[in-house]
C-alpha cells in the first residue's frame, strides 16, 4: 500500500497537480519522519533550482523571448527567488543583504541545550533585618527625592494623603474634608484647598533649568527625576535566574503627544512602559516608551533591529550570563534569540508563525494536530542545536521557541473542556510548563497596583505618571517585604497585608514634617446679643474700624455692608446710608451716640 501511494504521489507531481513542497510533506507522512528520504533531503546542499521549484512565488522565464535572449539568460545564473519577488514589487535587493543567505537547516531531533551556569548574586537579606514599611519605600522614594520635590512643592503630606485616599475610597475627594465623612488623619494634617493646590502645581523639576536640547531628546523630562529615582531603586534588587519581559500601560485618556493604544488590555489607552520583573512580581528594570529612536540610541549596532529586539536588548543590560528570559510573541524573534545567545542569555516565548516559516514546514499542520486531539505536540531543532521550536495543540495550536527548553519531559495538566463542562487531563510539554510558571511577573505587579490605584482625575499627564510610579514603588516594596518575611520563616498571619502596608506608609508620610492645623482657625461669627443688652441705649457707641473690606450688616433683612461697629454688641451695622433700613436695633445703637472712635 505504501508503494501504491508513492506511485500515485509521483504521478500527481509530474502532472503538476500538486507542488513539489507539498509532495515532499506527503512523502514524509507516508514513510515516517525518521525515514532515509528525509535524512537525505536534510543532508544535501541546497540546490538553487530546487529552491526555485519549492517557492510558490517562482516566476518562470517568458517562453516568447528570442533565442538570443534565451541563450543570454542560460549563460547567466538564475536570479534568486527574493530578487524576483523584489523586482516584481519594484524594489531592488542588495547583493550583501541577509535575504540572499542560505536557509538555516532544521531537523526533528532531540534538543540538548548547552547553557552557562547561572551565578546568583549574594542575597542582602541580613541588610533588611527588622525593616519597617517606610524603609522599603525609601529604596525608591528617599529623602533626597523628597527634598528635590520640596524645592518645587511641599510634597510629604500630599503623597501621604494620596496614598491614604487610595485605601479608603470615596466617590469625591472633597468628602474627606466634609463634616460628616471627614477623616482626621487627612483633614487635621492638610487643608482641602492646600491639597488641590499642591496637586495642581505639583512639579519635580524646575522648567527653567532644562535646556531646549534636553526637552527635544526626552519627552518625559517633566517627570524624569522622579522616574530615575524609582528606576534606581529597582536596579538595587538582586537579579534571579528567571525573569520575564512584558508591556505595562499607564492609564491616561487626556491629551498627550506620546499616548499609545494597545487593544485587549484592561487599560488600553495611555503611556506604554516595558518592564523586566521576577516571577514573584518584583520590578527589576523598566523603560517608558517614547519611540524606537530613543531605544536605538541606547543600543549599539541597532539600525536594523525591530522594536521587540530593541526592548529585550535594553532591559537585558543588567542581566547576568546564564539568565533565562521569558516573553510573549511581541518580543520573540530569531534575531532576538541570536542577540541574546551572544550575551549567554537564554530566551523563551511564544512566537508568530511568519517569524519561523522554515521550521513550520517540518511541523504538522493545525488540522493534523486537531485530529490527534488536545495535548498533541511536535518539535524541531535548528541545525546548530541551539534553538528549538515546539508546537502544542490545546484549544488551538500554540507555537513556542526556546534556547533552553524543549518538548520533553512532558507532564499532565488540568484544562477546562467546554464540550464536557469539566476539567480534563491534557499532556503538556516542558516548555509550556516553564513559560506559564515564569511569565506572570509583570501581570502580578499590575494586579497589585490595580487593587488600590491612586485614580486621580486630572488632565495633566505628569500627575498621572507620578501617581503610577508611586503605586509601582509601593507594590514593589510590599512584594519585597513579603519575600523577606517568607525567607525568614515569618508566619503568614503575622505579615502585613498590602492594604495595611500602604496605610502604614501613608501615616508615616503624613507625620513627616507635619504641622497640625490650629483648631478654630476659621473666622467665627459673633452671636447676636440678648435683647436686654441690645435695648440698653446709653451703652451703645459706634466706632469706625479700618478694614480693607467692609463687613456685612448684622441686622435681619439688611444686605448692606459697613465699617461701623457697635462697641457693646460687637457687631457691624449700617450707620449713615442705611440707618432707616436697619430697623430698631440700628436706631438703638445710634441713639445718644458720641463722635466716632476710630480703631
Amino acid at each position: 500500500s505504501t508503494l501504491i501511494k508513492f506511485l500515485l504521489l509521483l504521478s500527481d507531481t509530474c502532472l503538476g497537480s500538486i507542488s513539489l513542497s507539498k509532495a515532499e510533506r506527503l512523502l514524509n507522512a507516508i514513510v515516517g519522519e525518521n525515514s532515509d528520504v528525509e535524512e537525505l533531503s536534510d543532508g544535501e546542499e541546497a540546490d538553487p533550482g530546487v529552491e526555485l521549484l519549492h517557492d510558490k512565488d517562482y516566476i518562470p522565464p517568458d517562453l516568447s523571448e528570442s533565442d538570443q535572449q534565451s541563450s543570454d539568460s542560460d549563460s547567466e545564473p538564475p536570479p534568486s527567488t527574493e530578487c524576483a519577488r523584489k523586482r516584481k514589487r519594484g524594489r531592488s535587493v542588495e547583493p550583501g543583504s541577509s535575504k540572499n543567505t542560505s536557509r538555516v537547516r532544521w531537523k526533528s531531533s532531540a534538543f540538548t541545550p548547552d547553557i552557562v551556569q547561572f551565578e546568583a548574586e549574594e542575597e542582602t537579606l541580613h541588610e533588611r533585618h527588622n525593616w519597617q514599611p517606610l524603609d522599603y519605600m525609601e529604596q525608591y522614594i528617599d529623602r533626597e527625592l523628597m527634598n528635590l520635590i520640596a524645592n518645587c512643592t511641599n510634597i510629604y503630606n500630599f503623597f501621604g494623603a494620596s496614598i491614604f485616599m487610595s485605601c479608603v475610597s470615596y466617590p469625591q475627594l472633597r468628602m474627606f474634608w466634609s463634616s460628616a465623612l471627614r477623616i482626621p488623619a487627612i483633614s487635621d494634617k492638610l487643608k482641602r484647598d492646600r491639597f488641590f493646590k499642591l496637586r495642581k502645581h505639583l512639579k519635580v523639576v524646575i522648567d527653567s533649568d532644562i535646556s531646549e536640547d534636553m526637552r527635544k531628546a526626552d519627552k518625559f523630562w517633566k517627570t524624569r527625576p522622579f522616574i530615575d529615582h524609582i528606576l534606581k531603586g529597582c536596579l538595587l534588587q538582586a537579579r534571579p535566574e528567571c525573569v520575564s519581559i512584558d508591556e505595562q500601560m499607564i492609564p491616561f485618556t487626556g491629551a498627550c503627544p506620546f499616548r499609545q493604544y494597545v487593544p485587549l488590555k484592561p487599560n488600553p489607552v495611555g503611556m506604554k512602559n516595558f518592564v523586566l520583573a521576577t516571577a514573584g512580581g518584583i520590578v527589576l528594570d523598566f523603560e517608558v516608551y517614547q519611540g524606537a529612536n530613543s531605544l536605538r540610541s541606547q543600543i549599539q549596532d541597532a539600525e536594523e533591529l525591530g522594536l521587540g529586539v530593541l526592548v529585550i536588548a535594553r532591559l537585558a543590560k543588567t542581566l547576568h550570563p546564564g539568565t533565562k528570559v521569558y516573553c510573549d510573541r511581541f518580543f520573540t524573534s530569531m534575531k532576538a534569540v541570536d542577540q541574546m545567545l551572544e550575551k549567554q542569555v537564554y530566551l523563551t516565548g511564544t512566537i508568530m508563525k511568519n517569524r519561523v516559516t522554515e521550521p513550520l514546514q517540518k511541523l504538522p499542520s493545525d488540522q493534523d494536530m486537531k485530529e490527534q486531539g488536545r495535548g498533541a505536540s511536535a518539535s524541531v531543532t535548528r541545525g546548530d542545536g541551539k534553538v528549538c521550536v515546539v508546537k502544542w495543540y490545546d484549544n488551538k495550536a500554540v507555537l513556542m521557541l526556546s534556547t533552553v527548553h524543549a518538548e520533553q519531559p512532558e507532564d499532565v495538566c488540568q484544562r477546562w473542556s467546554k464540550k464536557d463542562k469539566q476539567y480534563v487531563s491534557v499532556m503538556r510539554p516542558s516548555i509550556v510548563r516553564e513559560y506559564n510558571t515564569k511569565m506572570g511577573g509583570v501581570d502580578l505587579t499590575d494586579r497589585m497596583m490595580r487593587y488600590y490605584r491612586m485614580s486621580v482625575r486630572t488632565k495633566k499627564w505628569t500627575i498621572r505618571m507620578l501617581m503610577h510610579f508611586l503605586d509601582l514603588a509601593l507594590a514593589n516594596s510590599w512584594l519585597l517585604y513579603r519575600q523577606d518575611n517568607t525567607l525568614c520563616g515569618t508566619p503568614k498571619r503575622d505579615m502585613m497585608q498590602f492594604l495595611q502596608f500602604r496605610m502604614t506608609v501613608a501615616q508615616a508620610y503624613l507625620k513627616e514634617n507635619a504641622h497640625p492645623l490650629q483648631q478654630g482657625s476659621r473666622h467665627q461669627i459673633t452671636p447676636v446679643p440678648h435683647v436686654s443688652i441690645r435695648t440698653t441705649s446709653t451703652k451703645h457707641l459706634p466706632e469706625m474700624v479700618n478694614l480693607k473690606n467692609p463687613m456685612r450688616c448684622r441686622q435681619t433683612g439688611c444686605s448692606g455692608k459697613s465699617r461701623v461697629r457697635c462697641m457693646t454688641c460687637n457687631m457691624f451695622l449700617c450707620f449713615i446710608r442705611h440707618v432707616m433700613s436697619c430697623n430698631e436695633h440700628a436706631r438703638i445703637c445710634v441713639q445718644g451716640a458720641t463722635p466716632f472712635r476710630r480703631v
